[in-house]
């Protein structure tokens, strides 16, 4: 049985929080009239979409590239609504560490997966 990637794993459950932050972001946005109703909805909502669905994509080419984009996106527009950007910075961190632990933790499994057992043969005296 293959295991699957520690970095894959930690990185999708940061991207499925976030989603939820997103959408409670959504309601505050909507709740302060940052902007139109339509805009913050169909921005908040949509945004949402894509980090829930992220996760899938996670351990294809380019999907690492494009969730750390998702963290910048997440980083801009928590200016608009206050108080957001303090949770975007610890989201983007946790992401950050979920990243960097997820790859050592993966090398260092493939390390041990490569580590060569050997057996001392014991003479025993007749």
């Amino acid at each position: 049985m293959t295991q699957k990637s520690v970095k894959r794993q930690l990185g999708s459950m940061i991207l499925a929080f976030e989603a939820f932050v997103v959408f409670f972001g959504t309601l505050v946005a909507f709740g302060l009239k940052i902007a139109e109703p339509q805009l913050v909805w169909g921005f908040g909502l949509a945004f949402s979409a894509v980090l829930i669905l992220t996760p899938g994509y996670l351990g294809r080419k380019g999907s690492y590239i494009f969730a750390w984009a998702l963290q910048v996106l997440l980083l801009v527009v928590s200016f608009f609504i206050p108080w957001m950007l303090i949770i975007a910075i610890i989201f983007v961190g946790l992401f950050g560490w979920a990243m960097i632990a997820g790859a050592t933790i993966d090398l260092a499994r493939k390390a041990k997966a490569n580590v060569d057992t050997f057996e001392i043969p014991i003479e025993k005296d007749n």
